[in-house]
């Protein structure tokens, strides 16, 4: 028997939203769908059997913001499926589960991953994005009884693959306190720091808010080299200001006015860094914490590419609308 043309219908607009990258809309189609839920849940299933990856990403991605248990095991099963794969597409939608397992409230979902950076670890020469993707959903479902886990896992892992599991266990083992240090200390990798910085992307608790100001001092040391080369200095500063702007209105409202101006002259500086990623960042933080005699900045360092030029277009014309001091 041949499927719904409402049921075709449904799965064409969820992998074509899906596919642009567009995780609100899917979001919203699972929601106004949800009222529908066997219906719903019949689609997914469907999806996870096809042969095409994106079409079970999709679903995979889908079935996490449906949540509960019954959709939490069905997407720990299908990981299983894919890891068996061994091959790119399984591994593509294994990264999508990983991360709905990591937003899943579902009590199992740790066990889970934690199972997930086992397999990792005891494979060939797993990949640092791979890891990654399990320490940056482990960090969402955090808790101290991750610490002895990730300490075994770093002794098997060549340093390439480890860089955020050392961040995610300075993030478990540390107080607020002993990050704000740690964060200052030159001693300490830079690719650490970065690791932490992309770890709180997933998620910032309010008692790690007071973190941030170390972290921009920290990266008025790096200033000179992330302007004038591509590379970890500039890739830290990029992840320092998407970490600001991801988490604008609690960050900037809790930043000290003294972090807060520290925070602008190092957008400032960066604006005409060679890094396109770490000079539109740079643009556009000044859009938020800038001040209208920065405009003759943004202005100088205006990229010749329309698309990028916009970012800085858009940053100035904001900084238009304050008022004269």
């Amino acid at each position: 028997m041949a499927r719904e043309p409402d049921i075709e219908q449904r799965k064409e607009t969820l992998v074509t939203v899906f596919h642009s990258g567009d995780e609100a809309q899917v979001r919203a189609l699972v929601a106004q769908w949800g009222v529908e839920p066997r219906k719903l849940r019949a689609l997914l299933e469907a999806m996870l059997e096809d042969a095409d990856a994106l079409v079970r990403q999709t679903a995979a991605f889908a079935l996490g913001e449906l949540g509960g248990a019954s959709n939490a095991k069905r997407l720990k099963r299908q990981l299983a499926l894919e890891e068996a794969r061994g091959d790119y597409d399984g591994e593509s939608v294994a990264t999508v589960i990983t991360q709905a397992l990591g937003r899943l409230e579902d009590a199992g979902a740790r066990a889970s991953l934690v199972r997930r950076l086992h397999r990792l670890v005891a494979g060939p020469r797993p990949e640092h994005s791979e890891v990654s993707t399990v320490a940056r959903a482990l960090w969402r479902r955090r808790h101290p009884e991750l610490i002895p886990i990730v300490h075994q896992a770093l002794q098997r892992l060549e340093p390439a693959a480890s860089r955020s599991l050392h961040g995610l266990l300075a993030l478990l083992e540390k107080s607020p306190e002993e990050l704000r240090a740690w964060v200052l200390e030159p001693s300490v990798p830079l690719e650490h720091k970065t690791a932490v910085l992309t770890l709180l992307e997933e998620d910032i608790p309010d008692g790690l808010l007071a973190v941030l100001p170390a972290f921009i001092s920290s990266a008025h040391a790096l200033v000179e080299t992330a302007v004038g080369r591509k590379g970890t200095a500039s890739y830290h500063c990029d992840r320092l200001f998407t970490l600001v702007l991801l988490h604008r209105e609690r960050l900037l409202s809790a930043l000290p006015s003294e972090s807060r101006s520290e925070l602008r002259a190092l957008a400032r500086r960066l604006v005409a860094a060679l890094s396109p990623n770490c000079s539109l960042g740079a643009a556009v933080v000044l859009q938020h914490v800038g001040q209208r005699e920065d405009i003759p900045l943004l202005e100088a360092n205006r990229p010749a590419e329309p698309i990028l030029a916009k970012v800085f277009d858009e940053a100035a014309q904001a900084l238009r609308q304050l008022p004269p001091d």
